[in-house]
């Protein structure tokens, strides 16, 4: 089962509630992206969602996290380090 989540990932500049609740995803992401994963496999994998029957969102979701989960590499996890927390 799929842990919940929003189509849209949060674009703050501040970590979120959001962002602390999803970094395992985030993480997940990533790896997939490193090994040179379709989209469409990450989406039904991590999300749950058929990218046929829902191109679009799919894509938005997709598209949005994976955003979201590149900010966390660059900046999100040594503010999440910084609060004294500690991914996993």
């Amino acid at each position: 089962m799929t842990e919940p989540f929003d189509d849209i990932a949060p674009t703050s500049d501040e970590l979120t509630d959001y962002d602390r609740a999803h970094v395992r995803l985030y993480t997940r992401l990533l790896d997939a992206m490193t090994d040179d994963a379709a989209w469409q496999e990450i989406v039904a994998i991590l999300f749950g969602m058929d990218p046929t029957r829902e191109p679009d969102r799919s894509r938005r979701v997709f598209d949005s996290h994976l955003a979201r989960a590149r900010w966390m590499s660059e900046t999100g996890f040594r503010l999440l380090l910084s609060e004294g927390r500690l991914p996993g």
